[in-house]
Parts: structure tokens; sequence; C-alpha cells
């Protein structure tokens, strides 16, 4: 498995032995439970299934454990609500591409990492915070999950890397430049470039 960077919106990765009876009861811990288990199925098929493939199983993976219509317009920022919702859309749907794709190219293999829910969940407002570690045999990298309801479902909103960096506000100022210079279908053919190259590697 490849190096995590946050404004590659590596958020996540592996699997935790058994979660706590605090974690289980917590229903956005048990979310991210699941979303690990089914990252942890992936990458030990990771050679066998290619990059191409990996995508194809880790795409409704995402759908299911991300908000990324949430997501999408975060990084966007406040051009959002200037666009028409036929451009929302295509870069919601650009957006969810460039994801699947990097996590299809950053599980790439296992060599028996493992991950860790911290058992006390952090609520802010509407929102609660997932606390995990990443754990291989020479580094532990600490990644926060900020999650909200969705359609009767708690969804990953934002991610921090190392405590401090969230994915999303990494993301904006990239995202702006394009649309300032060229608009939405700029921005969208960007993140549908960056899927294409992470696909091909």
């Amino acid at each position: 498995m490849r190096k995590f960077a946050a404004c590659a919106l590596a958020l996540s990765v592996a699997s935790v032995p058994a979660i706590t009876q605090a974690q289980a009861a917590d229903p956005a811990a048990a979310q991210i439970q699941r979303f690990d288990d089914a990252l942890l199925e992936t990458m030990k098929q990771a050679g066998h299934l290619g990059p191409q493939g990996r995508y194809q199983k880790l795409d409704p993976v995402l759908a299911a454990n991300f908000d990324l219509p949430t997501m999408t317009r975060f990084a966007v920022g406040t051009t959002w609500s200037t666009l028409s919702p036929t451009d929302q859309a295509a870069l919601v749907r650009a957006f969810r591409r460039m994801t699947v794709a990097t996590y299809a190219h950053n599980f790439d293999g296992y060599n028996n990492q493992h991950f860790t829910i911290e058992p006390n969940v952090e609520t802010r407002g509407p929102d609660k915070l997932v606390k995990t570690h990443l754990v291989s045999r020479s580094e532990t990298t600490d990644l926060t999950y900020r999650m909200r309801q969705s359609g009767g479902a708690w969804k990953v909103i934002d991610v921090y890397y190392n405590g401090a960096v969230s994915s999303m506000l990494g993301q904006r100022s990239e995202y702006a430049a394009t649309l300032r210079s060229g608009g939405a279908a700029a921005l969208v053919k960007k993140l549908n470039t960056q899927a294409d190259d992470l696909l091909a590697k």
C-alpha cells in the first residue's frame, strides 16, 4: 500500500481487530469499521484485481461511506452556489471518480497493516469525529473522520490527516484557481485527468 498524502484524499486503510463495545455502540464508528473491512478485502486482492478492478470494487464502498456531494461542495467552496445544477452534478461525478481512483491507486497491496479506532467518539454539533490510527511495522498515521448523518446513515464529510490537515480545505485553493481560469468544465477535466493518471500507474 502506498504512503498516504492529505492532498490526495488518502483517508484511511486496512482493518481493525475487534472493535470495543463502546465503538460498536456508536453508529459512526461502526460505519468506519465496515469501511475498513471492505478496504482490507480489496487490499488482499489488490494484485489480482489490478487498478481497474480495485476501482470497480471500491466505487460502491466509497459511495456508501462518504457523502461525496457534500465533500465536493466543501472542496469547491463558495463558488459552488454560483454554478448551475448541471455543472454541480458533473463536478460531483468527476470528484467521485477521482476519489475512487485515488483509493484504487493507494490500496495496491497488503503487508499486515492494521487499523485501530479510538473508543471515544467526539460530537461537534451535527457531526461526529471518529479518530483512527493506521499502524504498519514502521509507522503510525493518525486519521480523523468527520462524519454527518445523510440519508439515515453516518457518512464521511472530511478527513484530518495527523490531527490537523483537512483534506477538503487542502483542495479548495487548487480547485478555486482552476474554476477562476476555466470554469466548471476545466475542473471536471482536471479531476478526470487526475483519475486517469492514477489508474494508469
